[in-house]
């Protein structure tokens, strides 16, 4: 009997079979058949278990499948042994691979969704279980396959024509694998999809749907709960409000927090449920501003001064109970769309003087490169939890990036005069309150294998994309 816990991989992409420790003695045997904390440090996908299912078949040659369904399964044998063999009906490259093994009290396997299974029982009065990771549906239907598909090509122990086997007339009629429709994978949902970061995010995620807030509202119980969740797998919520002044006022304030806090908050606990990966985008603003050496690092404690401040810290702390989630803190974010640099390339082409403040010091983060980081962080499996991710190089002022602005598009910097944030702030109402020096500290984010570019390489190749 086996004394390791061993997980091993096979032909079919993230079909795991897992080798138990089977302790026995003359009074029979004892198994940990499913422990969540050893396996997973194995390599086993934490996939959350909702739901046990047993299955008994009475005679050997009792043969079941081969039955696809949009979850994942952790299978065991309690009792018996049983022939097993899947095929992969997913759509890509692997479509039709399959792999088939025997299984006993000392096997167990992790069948990822859209992966097709059928079993055959080899002796009378077996016994398998399988955990898995959502709820059946009534009604349903998924893709199935012939048990005798040639191409599969599986070799069944006990031949399909003997008298031994029992197979149910629906699964006779199963279709062959030229007639099946693969499953197709779940889905990623971007919403906010017509801001900036939004534009910047679509062609990283091809397929994704997008949606605004007039299309899903984020604030509205019964469309979050209309929502055809068990779709999809990822969540990037590029939704905020970002009017930092109005948000200072009564009405502008309660419309801070439902958009930052509240909808966070509920798509966390959809996320949970659903088992979903949320990404979502936090801000500078959730710190006040002091001149940390370094730059503001992740784990520091939040001390917003503002409402909308106040506002993305919360969603923030929302977020995090989601227990699959990245949280992107960004600042001064520049995309399609109105933005500072946009502004500033007019103003210089108008012939216009601006005035910008001097001791507001950070980095501009341009959505292509935010864009790409979280792309980064999904698809290699980066550690879930909070990262910065603005682009890299020295930190300037805004004033400094408007004199670049000025020089890059072939304009005197010199134009661009100066001003202090509590001179700026003067006389006008609303007005929010703004952290001084914004600088993120990217440590985390490039030890994942991320590196933006130089906020000034960026800053010049964005203006020539304006200029073309």
């Amino acid at each position: 009997m086996s004394d390791e816990l061993r997980i091993e991989s096979t032909s079919v992409p993230g079909l795991l079979v897992v080798h138990l420790p089977v302790h026995g003695d003359e009074r029979g045997w004892f198994k940990e058949n499913w422990q969540r904390e050893k396996m997973v440090a194995l390599g086993l996908p934490d996939f959350a278990p909702v739901q046990n299912n047993m299955s008994f078949n009475a005679h050997r040659g009792a043969t079941r499948g081969i039955h696809t369904e949009p979850w994942d399964k952790f299978v065991s044998v309690a009792t018996g042994r049983v022939f097993a063999a899947w095929v992969d009906m997913r759509e890509g490259p692997s479509f039709g691979t399959t792999f088939w093994t025997e299984l006993d009290e000392h096997t167990a396997v992790f069948v990822p969704r859209g992966v097709g299974n059928s079993y055959q029982a080899l002796t009378d009065g077996t016994v398998y279980s399988y955990l898995v990771n959502d709820h059946y549906v009534p009604g349903r239907t998924y893709p199935a396959l012939h048990l005798a598909d040639p191409t599969a090509g599986i070799p069944w122990p006990i031949p399909l024509d003997s008298t031994e086997v029992e197979i149910s007339a629906k699964d006779r009629a199963n279709p062959l694998l030229d007639a099946v429709a693969p499953m197709a994978p779940k889905k990623t949902l971007i919403i906010g999809a017509r801001g900036q970061l939004g534009r910047a995010l679509a062609p990283l995620f091809p397929g994704a749907t997008l949606v605004d807030l007039d299309e899903l509202d984020l604030t509205a119980p019964a469309a979050l709960a209309a929502w055809p969740w068990r779709d999809y797998e990822l969540v990037l919520n590029a939704a905020a409000y970002t009017a930092v002044d109005q948000a200072e006022t009564t009405e502008g304030r309660a419309v801070c927090w439902a958009a930052n806090a509240a909808a966070p908050a509920a798509l966390a606990r959809i996320a949970a449920e659903h088992h979903l990966t949320l990404v979502h985008y936090s801000t500078d603003y959730v710190f006040e501003g002091s001149d940390v050496e370094g730059g503001h690092r992740e784990d520091e404690p939040f001390a917003p001064l503002g409402v909308y401040g106040q506002s993305k810290a919360a969603g923030d702390l929302a977020v995090a109970t989601a227990p699959r989630h990245y949280v992107l803190r960004t600042s001064w974010v520049i995309g399609e769309g109105h933005n500072f640099v946009r502004t500033m390339a007019k103003l210089a082409a108008d012939g216009v003087d601006p005035v910008v403040v001097d001791d507001q010091v950070g980095r501009l983060t341009f959505t292509s490169d935010l864009a790409a980081a979280t792309h980064h962080l999904v698809s290699t499996g980066a550690p879930f939890g909070t990262y910065n991710a603005t682009n890299t190089g020295a930190a300037r002022s805004w004033a400094d990036y408007a004199r670049s602005v000025f020089t890059l598009t072939g304009h005197d910097p010199a134009r661009v005069g100066t001003t202090s944030t509590a001179a700026y702030a003067e006389g006008r109402s609303p007005w929010a309150p703004r952290p001084l020096h914004s600088t993120l500290n990217l440590d985390k984010l490039t030890a994942s294998g991320f590196r933006p570019r130089d906020a000034d390489d960026a800053l010049g190749a964005y203006l020539r994309e304006l200029g073309d």
